[in-house]
Parts: structure tokens; sequence; C-alpha cells
């Protein structure tokens, strides 16, 4: 009982909010971007408050890669004079970033956020703090929904530079402000949460920022063993230009191959790849108009795929059985199934089309082993096989499926499937707790009967049991009593 109200407690806080993170999380990388976060480290925000607000910091970051090619990120205080806790590219690996948040210590003081954002308008854009040029920036202020100072100018001045603004408030702020002070769409951009309740919004919060520095960048997409797809935002046109393409593997830099594409395509796939190698793309917009610096990634292509990697037998039957095999790859032309029993010699053969995953193999023989091997024939040529054993059940003697349903005020209809074999008819036995019992033979073809002299309140047991020219079958038999004419009409059946 305790289980059920602990699971059934699970699936209502499911249904009504949405739940934090759980589990390992997937690492970003083809992102590039300086994230600035803007910490409120005045004497309005009380420790506790500003230690959940360092963790949620980190459970924001911890997915992304982070390197000069990758993204970087800095923390400036909000306090009477603005300070940069560290410059962007100090902290390249998580290890590192993780301490470093974690050792930021608050500073007290006044919540002038209007001179934090004029200096962090500075620092975004400063070699000398480790910020780069022609990347995309992001600013995330974390705020209880105060400041001393204006903070209008100053934030409309970042978003002037391409700054993209999310705004996280953890107080009582102005909405109608913070919704101004965000950049638009707001309902994208700013959050009011509790401060216990921020990892509600990481996950949002993180797809936010990926959108803005995937969108700005050429990054990679749809990733294969042997291919990926290159997206890149809209830089040129058909009539201003063109993309000189470079791509090779990082390994061996001389089998570097160049492609031109026109302006007005903002993606590309690259094929014939191969795989478990890392890519080094190259993407040059030769604009006759404005000069638009190159952007570069870098991409792993996944091991090669390979098919069958297992085979699965299910629903077998005297004279049959299901077979499945995963996965299911385009540079798959056919499967070929050979199956046999063991031990013997004979062998048949299946082909099924390569868009399959799945057939049945019938006319087997009743409790028989059989090997069954499904080779997937590669468009290449190539093949790759799999075996797995198989054991078709004993022919049943026994009907299955025996069931009621009422057929009147006196009356119930018992149905069953059939038994397996050479079934000569069927022998239906009612036995009544009160009255008398009846015997009722059935032709081979019939699946159902009509059982008589069964009012409202009786109890008694039903029997099925198939006739073979040699024996009789196995009975399959129920417990059945018919409810009360008080009670809604029907029966009741036990096993």
């Amino acid at each position: 009982m305790l289980a059920q109200a602990l699971f059934a407690l699970g699936l209502w806080l499911a249904a009504g909010r949405d739940a934090p993170e759980t589990g390992p999380q997937p690492s970003f990388s083809n992102s590039e971007g300086d994230l600035l976060f803007l910490l409120d480290s005045s004497a309005s925000v009380s420790h506790y408050e500003f230690s959940k607000v360092k963790e949620f910091m980190w459970d924001l970051l911890h997915p992304f890669t982070f390197g000069p090619r990758d993204v970087q990120t800095s923390i400036i205080h909000i306090s009477t004079t603005p300070t940069m806790e560290f410059p962007f590219d100090q902290h390249l690996t998580s290890a590192s970033l993780r301490k470093a948040i974690g050792d930021t210590r608050q500073l007290m003081g006044d919540t002038n956020t209007g001179r934090a954002l004029s200096y962090a308008k500075e620092k975004l854009f400063s070699g000398q703090a480790g910020a780069r040029p022609d990347v995309p920036k992001v600013l995330v202020w974390v705020t209880d929904g105060f400041s001393t100072d204006d903070i209008s100018e100053p934030m409309q001045l970042l978003k002037d530079m391409g700054v993209t603004v999310f705004i996280v408030s953890t107080g009582r702020g102005n909405f109608l402000q913070l919704s101004a002070a965000a950049s638009q769409p707001s309902d994208k951009h700013l959050h009011f949460v509790d401060v216990d309740d921020l990892p509600i919004i990481t996950k949002e919060l993180r797809d936010g920022i990926l959108d803005v520095i995937r969108a700005n960048r050429l990054h990679a997409t749809d990733v294969t063993s042997s291919s990926f797809r290159l997206e890149w935002p809209k830089l040129l046109s058909q009539d201003t230009g063109y993309y000189s393409l470079e791509y090779a593997p990082r390994a061996e830099a001389a089998r570097k191959r160049t492609l031109q594409v026109s302006g007005a395509h903002t993606s590309l796939v690259l094929r014939e790849l191969a795989p478990e190698t890392t890519y080094e793309v190259a993407l040059i917009p030769e604009s006759n108009v404005h000069y638009f610096p190159p952007q570069t990634t870098r991409v792993t292509t996944l091991a090669e795929e390979i098919s069958p990697v297992q085979v699965l037998i299910s629903e077998s039957g005297p004279h049959s059985f299901h077979v499945s095999w995963a996965p299911v790859l385009d540079s798959v032309a056919t499967y070929q199934l050979l199956y046999g029993p063991l031990p013997g010699n004979s062998v048949k053969v299946l082909e099924v089309d390569g868009r399959q995953n799945s057939t049945v193999l019938e006319h087997l023989a009743p409790n028989t082993t059989y090997l069954v091997t499904v080779t997937a024939i590669y468009r290449s040529g190539k093949e790759k096989s799999l075996s797995a054993k198989a054991c078709t059940q004993e022919e049943s003697s026994q009907v299955r499926h025996l069931r009621f349903e009422a057929a009147g005020p006196n009356s119930l209809k018992a149905t069953w499937e059939p038994a397996d074999g050479a079934v000569l008819g069927y022998r239906v036995r009612c036995r009544r707790r009160s009255g008398r019992s009846s015997v009722l033979s059935v032709s081979p073809r019939e699946r159902s009967v009509l059982l008589g002299d069964l009012p409202p309140g009786t109890a008694g047991q039903v029997c099925v049991q198939p006739v073979y020219g040699s024996r009789a079958g196995r009975s399959l038999c129920r417990s059945v009593r018919r409810q009360p004419a008080t009670e809604a009409q029907g029966y009741r059946q036990r096993a």
C-alpha cells in the first residue's frame, strides 16, 4: 500500500508541475558564444539565496563544452561597484569552472544594477576580458527585482549591440520594467520563479541560450556514421555572393575538399564520410557587398552502424513464430532469413525488404527447436549475419480464452478459441450448484454455445473439452455466478 501511495503521489507531482532535471544530461558541443552572468551580490540578497543561485548557475552550464572555440563564461557582481569574478577565457574546463563558481563570494553593498550593466557592456566586447569578436553574446541577469539606479538606458545599449538578454527574477520585480529589459519576446526571455524552484526553469533557459548560440553560427545536425547536415545563418543571397565550404578529417588536413555553395542556401548535407572521424569544417562567405568572417565548427561522425545487432523471437505457437531485428538502416537493401530445425540439414530461405524489421515464419513443426539466421545484405554488397534459436510450442489439446456474456434473463453465451490439431468436436458441460447439470456436443466449427436455465443468482461451472479421434483433450473450466436480480444484470466470472 505504501508503494502504491508513493507511486500515486509521484504521478500527481509529475502532472501538477514540471519536474527538475534528473540523471545524466547530454553534452552540448557545436555551440560558440560568450555567456555572462550578472549576479546580484548585494545586501538585498540573503546568503541562502546567493548559494542557491550559484547552484542554479552550475546546473545551467555543466552540459556545455567550454573552450576558445566553444562556450566561454564569466560573472559580474552587482554591488556598490561592479566587479568581474573572472575573465571569459580563464576557466575552459568543466572542473575549473565548477570550482570557480563554488568559490564565488557575495560582496554585499548596494544594488547598482545600472552601473553593472554599463560595466558588462565594456567587458562583453573586451579582448582583455577574454571576450571574442564575432561570436554570439548572451547576458543572464539573476535578480531579486530590486535596483537602486536606472537600468533602462544601459540595458537598451546592450541589446542594440546584439546582446541577447535573459532575466531570472527570484523576487517581486516590476513585471513591466523587466519585460521591457529582457530581449523579445519577453515570454521566452523572462522567468519569475522562487529561488527554491530554480531547477524547474533550468532546461527551458538552457534551451533558449542554445537557440541563440547555435542559430548565429555554423553548426552540425543529423550526425550519422557517414554524414551530417551543416546549418548556418542567412548571410548572403543569390545576388550578393556565394559560400566556400572546406572540410577535412582533423588528422588528415591534406585531404581537404572544397565546395562552392549558392548564397541562397543556409544548409548542406555532407555524405560519404568516414565513421568515428572528427572533421574540421570552415564556411567562408564570399560577399560582393560586405565582409563576413569565416565560421568554423568541428564534427565527429558516429560509429559505423551495423544491422542486425539483435534478433528477437516472440509470439511462438505450435506452427509459427514472429522474428524481429534491429536496427533498420537505409544502407541495407534486403534481409535474408535462413531457418531450419535442430538437429537437421533442412533449411528454408525467406527474403524480406530492407525497410522491414520483422516477419512471421509459418508452417513449422510443433515442439521443435529452430535455428534462425538473419542476414543483412547491404547496398554496397557486404553482408552481416546474426542467429538466434527459437522453439515452437507443443500442440495444445485444450481450448483457449473461455469467456461468457449475458444472452438473456436466464441464459449465458460461452465463447472460446479453438484447440490445436484435428479436433472432431467439443463437449461443453455446465454444472449448476442447484439444479441439473447438462452436456452439449458441438461441431469443430463452432466456437460458442448458448447455456440456458441460469437465472439471476445462479452459480456453477462451465467446462469445454475438445474431442479427437483417439482421445479426448484437456478440459478448460471457468466458474460463473449470475448476479441477483436486484444487482446490475450480468454475471461474475472467476478463473
